[in-house]
Parts: structure tokens; C-alpha cells; sequence
């Protein structure tokens, strides 16, 4: 469909909580143009949500094996109305965000998790993830809960640092 320009902070879009979707019939333009935004984004772009790009509804796409430092993810993921239903253990990974492109955080989160969703068809669906994986799925899911990284930032002055230019 389109590559859209992505949101940024300190956009209140991005601050917003999305509705759930009940029509799945309507957002088969909205997870296409979430695909073109996030293939035409910078190389390693492994998440996206519709919020990022306007769209407020719950719909994420997750494909965290496009970096490849983290292999053995569950593929390409497309998520309407994800749930956490289950989490355990901690971790803390460095995290990046199209929305916020200047700067990285160390992020504290949950190691393993399951989450519950609806494909484009409206067909439920079921996915358990560990590790990176995990990180991107819960990462996506806060945009859909109007949360960003920085919400998740314990100590700005230790844990928020400015991305390096290229």
C-alpha cells in the first residue's frame, strides 16, 4: 500500500492508549502499510505498530530474525490485539524505537513470555518467546498502551544514551 512517515516523539499519538480491533476486514491496509513502513526503515527494523504510524488500533508486526545478532525467533508475526498472558523472569537488553531515533535505553523486561493474538484473518493465535524476541513483542505492545522506552527508563542518567550517528 504506502510508506508512511513515522510518528515521533513527543507526538501525543504516541502517548495514546488504541482500541481493540473488531473489524478485521478493515485493517488489511493498515498491516500492509505497517510492512512498507517498517521494510523501508533503517536495516534491522524488527518491530512496528500502528500508532507509530497514525493508525490507532491494536496491530503490531513483529520480525525480530531481521537481526541477525538473534536468530531463532518464531518469524514474521503479524499481532491484532496482543495480550501478555503470561510472563517470568527478568532481563535487560539495550532498545532502540523508530519514534525516538536519536537515542537508546537500557530496558528492563520480562525474559519469557506468551502472548495471546488475533491473525488477519481473526483467527486466535498463540506465541511463547524468550530472549530479543521477547523484548521486541513486549516493546510493540507498550505502543499499543501509548507507552514508549523512555517510560521504561529507570535512571536517565545511567541507562539513556544518545545513538551513535553512522
Amino acid at each position: 500500500m504506502a510508506v508512511l512517515p513515522v510518528l515521533l516523539y513527543p507526538d501525543r499519538r504516541l502517548k495514546t492508549v488504541c482500541p481493540a480491533v473488531e473489524d478485521f476486514d478493515s485493517i488489511a491496509s493498515v498491516v500492509q502499510d505497517l510492512i512498507d513502513t517498517m521494510d523501508a526503515g533503517p536495516p534491522r527494523t524488527v518491530g512496528i505498530a500502528a500508532p507509530q504510524i497514525g493508525a490507532m488500533v491494536r496491530v503490531a508486526i513483529v520480525h525480530s530474525d531481521r537481526n541477525p545478532k538473534y536468530p531463532g525467533g518464531n518469524g514474521f508475526l503479524t499481532l491484532i490485539n496482543p495480550v501478555i498472558v503470561e510472563q517470568e523472569g527478568e532481563q535487560v537488553f539495550r532498545e532502540g524505537c523508530l519514534s525516538l531515533p536519536d537515542y537508546t535505553a537500557n530496558i528492563r523486561r520480562s525474559a519469557k513470555i506468551t502472548v495471546s493474538y488475533y491473525d488477519p484473518s481473526g483467527e486466535p493465535q498463540s506465541v511463547m518467546s524468550e530472549g530479543f524476541e521477547s523484548v521486541v513483542l513486549q516493546h510493540e505492545i507498550d505502543h499499543l498502551d501509548g507507552l514508549l522506552f523512555l517510560d521504561r527508563v529507570v535512571d536517565v542518567k545511567t541507562d539513556l544514551f544518545r545513538r551513535r550517528q553512522q
